[in-house]
Order: structure tokens, then C-alpha cells, then sequence
């Protein structure tokens, strides 16, 4: 597992990002201490999905806690290079956004809030200053998203595109060259 224990001090994106700074987000990199969080995170993303499952709570929060370590090992192993950001507001664990930069693109692995810090606008200053920072340097920002996410509509309204249907989720992208 790749966690900078020595990072527990705000972590700065790479370029300006002031809508996020204006709607009061700060970022400082995951350190081991995160984990109960982000799988809470991770759990409350898929609570909608779980709820008809006639399972007890126990199980689904067994499930849940396995599959968030799934994925957190994935993702530490397929993306080595990535941003591993928690969100704060108002000194609150909020979200969490994990973007690596690739020569080629700027690949949002995951964003994700608490439910009661979804539709504040967080998301949408974030990925605005995401895709700025990219348009900055010429590259494309791209995100696999579930085709039933309510995000969707965000990714659309800020000018992503399906680029290929991966079944349960999309590939989307957004363009910096539609800029130019």
C-alpha cells in the first residue's frame, strides 16, 4: 500500500485551483489514518445500490469493508503515480479525489463525497479546476463512471463525452482541444 505517512500537511494541486479554494476545499495526501474514512466513503457511494439487499447490516458492512480494500489495492497498484487526496472543508474529511497525470491525459480514478456534502457544488469547482489545470498543459481529463451515477449529468454539463461503453460504467472524456 503506498500512503506518505510524512504527508499530513495541506497538499497543494498543481496549478491555482481557486474555485475549489473558494468554495473551501483543501486537499493533504492519504496517509494510513484515512483508511476508516475512505471506507466510509466508500461505503456511503454504495449504501443506494446495497439497500434491497436482504442481507444484515453486519454482512453488507463486511462486503463493503472487503470491497473498498479491493479497490483501494487495486488502485494503489494500477495507478503508482497518482494524487491520493482526501477533501476537507470547514476541518471535515468531505470526499476524496485520486487523479493521476499521464504524459497523454489527466485521469480522475475517483471522486467521491459524503452524501450530505454532495449537490454543494464542491464536485463541480472541482472538476472545473481539474479540467483548467489540464487545458493549461494541452491534455485531455478522462473518468470511468457508473452509467447510473447522478454525476453524470455534471460530467455532461461540463463538456465530457462517452468515448466507450465498458459495460457497467463509461469511459468519458473531456477535450482540451474543443478549447482551442
Amino acid at each position: 500500500m503506498i500512503l506518505d505517512a510524512s504527508a499530513t500537511t495541506t497538499a497543494a494541486p498543481a496549478v491555482g485551483w481557486a474555485r475549489a479554494a473558494e468554495a473551501g476545499c483543501r486537499f493533504r495526501r492519504i496517509v494510513e489514518a484515512d483508511l476508516p474514512f475512505l471506507g466510509r466513503l466508500y461505503a456511503s457511494t454504495r449504501a443506494e445500490e446495497l439497500a434491497p439487499v436482504p442481507w444484515s447490516q453486519a454482512d453488507k458492512d463486511a462486503f463493503l469493508d472487503q470491497q473498498f480494500r479491493a479497490q483501494h489495492a487495486h488502485y494503489q497498484q494500477h495507478y503508482p503515480d497518482a494524487d491520493w487526496l482526501v477533501i476537507a472543508h470547514c476541518d471535515e474529511d468531505i470526499g476524496r479525489l485520486y487523479i493521476e497525470r499521464w504524459p497523454s491525459q489527466h485521469r480522475i480514478i475517483d471522486i467521491a463525497f459524503l452524501p450530505e456534502h454532495r449537490g454543494r457544488g464542491f464536485g463541480s469547482a472541482l472538476l472545473a479546476d481539474l479540467l483548467d489545470e489540464a487545458a493549461a498543459v494541452g491534455k485531455d481529463v478522462s473518468i470511468h463512471v457508473e452509467k447510473l451515477n447522478p454525476a453524470m449529468r455534471l460530467y455532461r454539463r461540463l463538456g465530457f463525452a462517452i468515448e466507450e461503453d465498458k459495460g457497467v460504467y463509461d469511459l468519458m472524456r473531456w477535450r482540451a482541444t474543443a478549447l482551442r
